[in-house]
């Protein structure tokens, strides 16, 4: 299953729209980076953001997901409380080939200040923009910039399609826009 490089990825975005808006070349001035890299494309953050809160004393059950356990922000700059938690999504919107799994990482910048990012793999002929989950590790407040890279995707082809793919099966978060909180 090999890791996909940037002439693929490129092709891939430009040909078969598998990222859009696809960024082609990593910008890195005054921003975190993001856009393509060489094994790798490096996704943005919206400035959607939704914080967990306890202000209703509201429990996490991802079976009975109840909105009143964050509150919605639209902001250029995200401060996320102490070892706190939020949700966002990416800018760009994803197209995943039936014979590719992508993975997801926290770029290092982030990970160096106790920022952690996960996202669950992005399953074969899945599509949307990703909803991202970013933790704030640490006993201070932490600041996340919208419209700047958050995370890198990583490509890995298969050495075949799937048999099942995430369209076949009807997936709950197929097609998503903005963040998409638990759903059973």
């Amino acid at each position: 299953m090999p890791v996909m490089p940037d002439s693929w990825i490129r092709r891939m975005a430009l040909e078969h729209a598998m990222i859009e808006p696809f960024v082609e070349t990593q910008k890195r001035e005054g921003v975190i980076s993001y856009g393509l890299s060489s094994y790798g494309y490096d996704a943005r953050v919206a400035s959607e953001f939704k914080i967990f809160t306890d202000v209703d004393s509201v429990i996490v059950d991802p079976k009975n997901f109840s909105e009143q356990s964050f509150v919605s922000r639209t902001l250029p700059v995200c401060i996320i409380p102490p070892n706190s938690f939020v949700l966002a999504h990416t800018i760009e919107y994803f197209r995943i080939p039936r014979d590719v799994l992508v993975i997801c990482l926290g770029k290092s910048t982030y990970a160096r200040c106790g920022i952690i990012v996960n996202v669950t793999p992005l399953e074969p002929e899945w599509e949307g923009q990703v909803t991202i989950e970013i933790s704030n590790t640490t006993p201070l407040p932490a600041r996340i910039y919208a419209n700047e890279g958050i995370c890198q995707f990583l490509f890995l082809q298969g050495a075949g399609p799937c048999e099942i793919s995430y369209a076949d099966k009807a997936g709950k978060y197929m097609g998503q826009r903005g963040v998409a909180p638990p759903r059973m």
